[in-house]
């Protein structure tokens, strides 16, 4: 007799695990995912944000084009594949180059400007996993295309702040840098190459590479040794052209007239080819588990991103990702609670073949006037039934058992002093509302 392919594969299967930098999420770490997304999509819903959801699959040049190279996610961290006809796609590893490509190809700039979209889902890097940070994990973005205006830059790090803030975030700061735009980076990169070359020794071998490729990366860099170097980089702000000194100096006026705290750090440039002029980080100050800062959410502005991925013209545009599995696994995190979730009032118990028959119509009958309850159907006997009733703290229990099936009624319980009254289901709502 022969084996089956699907026999062969299962006895393949050394052991059952989740792909490494991957896990699932289940019981209260899932509503922890879905609260936050609802507490997000609120306040972005309220300052004019709509929904996009944009496929977790792209044509590869979407990201390689607007990316860039001499950053980690090309290099080294994309999950890439090749379908049968021939296509070369990627995993997303983040979503704004996603959206712009939406925007492109939806004829987006002929709608009244800017359109401003909020989007959430799994993204993709293949980078080393380390204590909160995944392979697969979650993004909130926010984004604004269309307008090249100072106070869209403000509006979304306000919506940032918000969002963060009520997540539980307390100790809120903006790390904030202007890079310039085409007109005035060409001398800032000019000079900061001349200053690389001349420490080209002192530089960590990953950052020279990067001298080559993407010398505004270096700046970035998590090496010691580059690090002591960037101390004394020129700063692309004494660089900049008198419009984006215009727009940078109105950005932190915002900041300023809303109270929200920031730094200028001249190192700052964001891990991403596609930014231009605004870049910056909304940091927890006392937010990792040791107190220190821990940075929640990332963007800025990226005007050339359009023409990078294709298009004829250029965008603008200013967005951020937060990153939420960070937000979730933090001590601070309010443990949002999705809407779905509503206390139960009334725990169900049936006993009884008669009474299971009829049970879910029952429940029907609740669930349609939005009285939460608890079950367990599969479950047969009273006192099973009770001590779970007792354990979730349910104020009530309705009893249904094969009296109340044939004569039509149920058993109400009050939890707290045992007392019942058997009331009729033609009369059961009214019955519930009163005692509300």
């Amino acid at each position: 007799m022969k084996k089956t392919k699907q026999h062969t594969a299962s006895k393949n299967i050394k052991n059952l695990t989740s792909p490494k930098g991957m896990r699932d999420i289940i019981n209260e770490e899932y509503y922890s995912f879905q609260g936050f997304f609802e507490k997000a999509q609120e306040v972005a819903v309220y300052y004019g944000f709509k929904p996009i959801e944009t496929p977790i699959l792209e044509h590869i040049e979407v990201f390689t084009s607007a990316i860039g190279e001499g950053t980690d996610i090309i290099d080294k961290e994309m999950y890439t594949l090749k379908t049968k006809g021939g296509d070369h796609l990627a995993l997303k590893p983040e979503h704004t180059a996603s959206l712009m490509r939406s925007y492109i190809e939806k004829g987006m700039q002929n709608m009244p400007q800017p359109v401003m979209f909020y989007q959430y889902g799994p993204v993709f890097r293949h980078d080393n996993p380390q204590r909160g940070r995944y392979r697969q994990f979650w993004q909130f973005d926010l984004d604004s295309l269309g307008s090249d205006k100072s106070i869209v830059d403000a509006l979304v790090i306000k919506v940032g702040m918000s969002i963060l803030e009520e997540a539980g975030a307390q100790n809120l700061s903006v790390d904030i840098n202007s890079i310039g735009d085409k007109e005035c980076r060409h001398a800032y990169m000019k000079e900061l190459t001349s200053y690389y070359r001349k420490h080209i020794n002192e530089l960590a071998h990953i950052d020279r590479e990067r001298l080559k490729t993407n010398p505004l990366r270096i700046l970035d860099s998590k090496e010691e040794k580059t690090k002591e170097v960037n101390e004394n980089a020129p700063d692309a702000i004494s660089f900049l052209c008198a419009p984006c000194k215009k727009h940078f100096k109105e950005v932190l006026e915002y900041l300023e007239e809303m109270n929200i705290g920031y730094n200028i750090n001249k190192n700052l440039v964001r891990g991403l080819s596609y930014y231009t002029r605004t870049v910056f980080e909304i940091i927890e100050k006392t937010g990792a588990e040791d107190g220190t800062p821990l940075t929640l959410a990332g963007g800025g502005r990226y005007d050339y991103l359009a023409r990078q991925i294709g298009s004829k013209k250029d965008v603008p545009a200013v967005g951020f990702s937060i990153g939420v599995d960070r937000i979730i696994s933090s001590s601070w995190y309010k443990k949002l609670s999705p809407r779905i979730l509503k206390k139960p009032k009334i725990y169900f118990i049936q006993l009884g073949s008669e009474a299971k028959l009829k049970s879910l119509n029952i429940i029907e009958i609740l669930r349609k006037v939005h009285i939460p309850i608890a079950q367990s159907l599969s479950k047969d006997s009273l006192s099973s039934q009770l001590a779970i009733a007792e354990k979730l703290g349910v104020p009530y229990a309705l009893i249904f058992g094969v009296k109340e099936a044939i004569e039509n009624s149920v058993i109400v319980r009050d939890m707290s002093n045992r007392s019942q009254e058997t009331v009729k289901l033609n009369k059961l709502l009214e019955y519930l509302k009163e005692i509300k």
